[in-house]
């Protein structure tokens, strides 16, 4: 079954799934580049351990996170309480913070290995605040931009910090965002807001001049990686996408969006 969305689906920001999206979307990108790249430059897979909050799943579900395990419980196994204890008044939903390999993508010259280009798609950890999360993230890219490497931004996570801008205030306010520095440019940003509503848009990935960019179409890569995955088959779409709360506007367009896809 296809995604019922055209663009960025917001239920693959669960934090159980998104690990699985994000390397399913680095490897489908650096494909499309590749053969694109030949036989001048070459798009490489970089991987890095991020630690991320991941939430359990309740009883008798299965919860799957890379390196971590797959756990399956049996409530009525559980031993039951006593008459004479009190029954707890709240249940709350544990979070688990876990090791997860993501990846990066990293254009480089044949020949020399110089690095030309980089393609972050960024995990929660990007966005935390505090100093191991976003701030490590933004320190990160102050040194990308220092050594005159083009930067390629995809911010497909409604939560946490966006990466910083000189005047943030001025950003529409979209779901998602990609942000492309061109090091020849810098430190003028361009900028495409995403809104739920809509497709992804193709973006230009930046070579040494006086080599054109190349295209990176992230809708079909999108699509690509959905129906390989069988996100459909995971995802329960009667329920909210996970936080935080769309708008009003997009709130509605989503819920007759799945109401006309027979989701709900």
């Amino acid at each position: 079954m296809p995604s019922p969305f055209p663009g960025m689906d917001p239920y693959l920001e669960l934090s159980s799934i998104w690990p699985d999206v994000h390397s399913s979307l680095i490897v489908a990108m650096r494909n499309q580049l590749q053969v694109q790249l030949v036989p001048r430059y070459i798009a490489q897979i970089t991987p890095y351990i991020a630690l991320e909050q991941i939430e359990i799943t309740p009883l008798r579900q299965r919860a799957m996170v890379p390196d971590v395990g797959v756990y399956e419980h049996d409530a009525a196994a559980l031993p039951q309480p006593s008459a004479l204890i009190d029954a707890p008044p709240l249940t709350g939903t544990a979070t688990l913070e876990v090791a997860t390999r993501y990846s990066r993508i990293e254009i480089r010259a044949i020949g020399d290995e110089t690095l030309v280009t980089a393609i972050e798609l960024l995990s929660p950890a990007n966005k935390r605040p505090g100093a191991d999360g976003a701030d490590a993230y933004e320190k990160k890219r102050q040194e990308l931009f220092h050594s005159m490497v083009h930067l390629l931004e995809i911010d497909l996570l409604r939560g946490g910090r966006r990466p910083q801008l000189a005047q943030p205030a001025t950003l529409p306010a979209v779901p998602y965002f990609l942000l492309l520095s061109r090091s020849t440019r810098w430190p003028q940003i361009d900028i495409w807001p995403c809104r739920l509503q809509e497709r992804l848009p193709t973006v230009p990935v930046p070579l040494r001049s006086p080599d054109p960019d190349v295209a990176l179409n992230l809708t079909a890569v999108m699509q690509q990686v959905y129906d390989a995955a069988r996100y459909d088959l995971w995802i329960d779409y009667t329920a909210d996408p996970p936080p935080p709360v769309l708008s009003a506007e997009d709130g509605n367009w989503l819920a007759q969006q799945l109401r006309a896809a027979g989701l709900r």
